[in-house]
């Protein structure tokens, strides 16, 4: 029998991109070129100290007793492939994605098993084609020490590991000419140095800290890919084209800006390229005060990213657009929703669920598109706009738990499921939790700062409300306001503000004329107000989008809100039946 040992060792697992795609179309030729591909890269594998433990299918494990060993085995590999490919069409490469990671292994015979080598395949998952990834324990081991340079992506939730690990993903080798990387799976930004328009050397840390605090709040947009510090920072001081920093870190956008400082005044500019074609995306500018510079910094970049996140997301929206239908990706496909989901209407919700389920389709754990899966659902259901709302509530809560439990720290997911179960469960406590949870990840997110005034606006707290739903439009101030104003004019009905209430809805049901709420609540406004004849005309538009003019069932937990919109809404339809 033999006995089974551990010992610590760096192990790397790769495999090869889209390899039952290759082998569906060319059985026999894609088996042929991938023994070709072992063949010149076992001896690579020898040369940096590795021992293959075991091959499956394109699959192969490698042990190494250096991590430094089996980086630069990687990165050998990964130009052995590209050497490979060239002249190759893009639909017939051979790409090896890589995962590395180092820890201790148990030892049966031959083979290694255990939680080490389960991260490294994690990790090879992770990677895109032509890709390294290692982990936090791995990285610490290569600093410096490699001809190579990874970006920070962050904490990551790897499937049947207990907790999250630190990932850095290989952005470029330095010996390496410009030659492009390969754009991530998502959308990608490098931030680069402000420049320091102030004349005064001692004012560079006041701008190389406030990319730092930039950089920190776009990486809480999980959703985002962002070229860490020491990657970006390589170019400060330097003329750069836009168009080479997208290729030689592998980003489809760019941030730059400058930093001028007069007197104990400072003026902080920053714009938003498109890196491929140059594009710019955005500007703005910001001007403070440097009694307190770290308070300055912060603020600034919260508003910066607050923007930012909005913007990128009408460019993907638009990038994906122009792609054809028969090649969309789960990505592709909920991009697509959100375009259409505002405004809101059976039609427009209904195409955009039908889109997010797909997508779900393709990717069962894609916490955002369930979590906005619930959202359509809900919308559905509350405005009877499907044929079982009681199946689709129950579908609804569903989705939201499933996209909780694949993406738990996920700020828009977050964000989502306390809408969803603040409308539909009873305990509201929860919600704000959820809610609460979501902007201490990212306190720059406008989508969780509306959420979290439609849940303390349920709570029975207008003036809470209202203050973070000004918050989310100040955050985001290009985005569509529908929405944010019903909810508004919603919280100032409850204050028994009534004009200005009034005033609010109509401005929300002007941008977003097919949701029947801000109709409620401007009906009951009206008969509160005793104009009768509106209240009457409102209901008769009311009736035209849904047939529930008085809701059954309503989330706001404050009996005295509840009956005060209830008889505002009977007195107006009262008139009309």
């Amino acid at each position: 029998m033999t006995t089974a040992t551990r010992r610590l060792a760096a192990i790397l697992a790769a495999d090869v991109a889209g390899y039952s795609r290759l082998m569906g179309e060319d059985e026999a030729g894609t088996a042929q070129a991938l023994r070709e591909h072992r063949s010149t890269a076992d001896p690579r594998v020898a040369e940096h100290g590795g021992r293959i433990v075991k091959t499956a299918g394109d699959g192969v494990l490698i042990e190494f007793a250096s991590v430094v060993g089996a980086v630069e085995c990687a990165l050998a590999l990964q130009r052995l492939a590209e050497e490979r490919n060239a002249g190759i069409a893009g639909e017939r490469r051979m790409d090896w994605r890589i995962g590395i990671h180092l820890g201790d292994v148990l030892v049966e015979g031959d083979d290694i098993l255990g939680d080490g080598v389960n991260i490294a395949a994690r990790l090879e998952g992770l990677a895109e084609p032509g890709g390294v990834c290692v982990s936090e324990d791995a990285f610490r081991q290569v600093r410096g020490k490699v001809d190579a340079e990874f970006a920070d992506i962050g904490e990551q939730s790897l499937k049947n590991i207990a907790r999250p690990i630190r990932v850095y993903r290989l952005v470029g080798q330095r010996s390496a000419a410009s030659a492009a990387l390969p754009l991530p799976d998502k959308p990608s930004i490098a931030v680069l140095p402000f420049a320091n328009l102030s004349g005064d050397p001692e004012q560079e840390y006041f701008a190389d800290g406030m990319v730092e605090e930039i950089i920190t709040a776009l990486s809480r947009i999980r959703w985002l890919f962002v070229i860490a510090r020491n990657s970006s920072f390589t170019y400060k001081g330097q003329t750069v084209d836009v168009k080479q920093v997208g290729r030689e870190l592998g980003v489809r956008y760019v941030l730059e800006g400058s930093v001028r400082r007069g007197g104990n005044r400072v003026r902080i500019t920053a714009q938003l390229i498109e890196a491929q074609s140059g594009t710019h995306l955005w500007a703005d500018r910001f001007d403070g005060s440097l009694e307190d510079v770290f308070e300055l910094q912060d603020k600034v970049a919260i508003r910066v990213a607050g923007v930012i996140e909005p913007a990128l997301q009408r460019a993907e929206m638009r990038r994906s657009a122009e792609r054809p239908t028969t090649d969309l990706s789960a990505y592709d496909l909920y991009l697509r929703a959100l375009a259409i989901h505002f405004p809101a209407s059976k039609e427009s919700v209904s195409k955009a669920l039908s889109l997010l389920e797909q997508a779900i389709t393709i990717d069962p754990h894609y916490g955002r598109a369930l979590s906005w899966a619930a959202v359509c659902l809900r919308t559905l259901t509350i405005n009877r706009w499907i044929d079982a709302p009681d199946a689709g509530r129950r579908k609804a809560v569903e989705f939201t738990r499933k996209a909780l439990q694949v993406t738990d720290n996920d700020p828009g997911v977050l964000g989502n499921a306390a809408i969803v179960l603040a409308e539909f469960g009873e305990d509201i406590g929860v919600p704000m939790a959820l809610v609460d949870r979501a902007l201490a990840l990212n306190p720059s997110d406008a989508r969780c700062w509306y959420a979290s005034g439609v849940v303390r606006l349920w709570a029975g707290q207008p003036d809470v409300a209202i203050s973070h739903v000004e918050t989310s439009l100040r955050l985001s101030p290009r985005e569509r306001t529908g929405t944010s104003q019903s909810r508004l004019g919603e919280a100032r009905f409850f204050q028994r503000r009534f004009d200005e209430a009034a005033s609010t809805l109509l401005l929300s049901i002007q941008e977003n004329p097919g949701a029947p709420v801000a109709y409620r609540f401007l009906a009951a406004c009206y008969a509160h107000m005793g104009r009768l004849d509106e209240a009457r005309s409102i209901i008769g538009q009311l009736r035209s989008i849904t047939a529930v003019v008085v809701p059954s069932a309503l989330p706001y937990r404050n009996p005295e809100n509840r009956e005060l919109l209830l008889s505002g809404l009977r007195l107006a339809a009262g008139e009309t039946e």
